[in-house]
Formats: structure tokens, sequence, C-alpha cells
């Protein structure tokens, strides 16, 4: 197992790693909508949200060598269901024709007042 790690993600906050990599894939642990640098920032809005934690999500399988094309699974918490066509919208518009297994989770509350978290498995690089 490979612990993964990068300033150009949210650090993790408690116990964990950003990513750990194993048996040829990435699992990269739940990304919420933290902007890189190490403050708990986070942009208004759930489109801004959604780009924001999907762009964290996208740093750390850079960092692993892998990349968005490589998702083969990605599980979605949002605090409100009607929050998921915005969701839906950005995700589709950052991943393109990929298309990889996905749930959607309703969480009622999220760390720091988050609308939206994302956690991932891709291939590894």
């Amino acid at each position: 197992m490979q612990a993964i790690s990068t300033d150009k993600a949210p650090p993790a906050g408690g116990h964990y790693s950003q990513a750990i990599v194993s048996n040829g894939f990435v699992f990269v642990a739940g990304q919420l909508p933290i902007k890189p640098g190490g403050g708990r920032d986070i942009p208004e809005g759930i489109e801004a949200q959604t780009r924001q934690a999907l762009e964290n999500l996208k740093a750390i399988l850079e960092a692993a060598g892998s990349g968005m094309d490589k998702l083969v699974s990605v599980n979605v918490f949002v605090t409100d269901v009607a929050h998921w066509p915005a969701v839906n919208g950005v995700y589709a518009e950052m991943l393109g024709d990929h298309k990889p297994a996905r749930a959607i989770s309703i969480s009622p509350q999220l760390h720091f007042g988050a609308l939206v978290e994302i956690q991932a498995t891709a291939e590894a690089g």
C-alpha cells in the first residue's frame, strides 16, 4: 500500500490519507469542497462546491498517477436531494463522456457546513 498526499488538495483533517494506492486501484477519501491551502475555505453554492470537491478529487488522482478518466466508482453525499440536479450537471460537465458507477446518498449534515462530499475509487496509473 502507498499513501498519497498532495498540497493541491486540502490536507487530511484526521487519522486518514487523502488516498491509498493498493492492488492496482486508488481509493480516495471523501473530498469536501474545501479549497487547498490548509484553511476551511468553502465556496458558496452547490455548483461551486461540487466543482471544488471534484477538483480536489482530480488533484489527488493525478498525484497518484491516475486521473478522472480512470474512475470506476464514485459516491456522492449531498445534504438535500434538491441539490442533485445541480450536482449532476457539474459532474457531467467535468467527467464528459466517462460514466463510472455512481451512488448518491443524502447526508443531512456534512463537516464545516459543506453541501456535498465526493469519495471515489479509480484504476491506478
